[in-house]
């Protein structure tokens, strides 16, 4: 699968290659910036951020699962212990 970033170089290679011996070059430079200014308006984030974000989802469900694990561990001492009292 084509990531975005591959699709649109694709599709500026393309239309350098339509517009490289053509008089349509100003086309090409308005479409550029016609792009990049819609691309500006997206939310979008970089695959960097997005591999940081990832990594640290998956730090912080590890370290939720622990936490979980020790809090049923502590619930059953109290069950445990508050049994045996009575």
């Amino acid at each position: 699968m084509k990531q975005p970033n591959d699709v649109f170089n694709d599709l500026q290679q393309k239309m350098s290659e339509l517009f490289r011996n053509s008089p349509a070059k100003d086309v090409e430079k308005n479409m550029k910036a016609m792009l990049q200014q819609g691309f500006s308006k997206l939310d979008l984030v970089t695959r960097e951020e997005f591999d940081t974000q990832t990594q640290v989802l998956v730090r912080t469900r590890a370290r939720l699962e622990e936490l979980e694990k020790r809090v049923a561990q502590l619930e059953q001492r109290t069950v445990s212990g508050g049994t045996s009292q009575d």
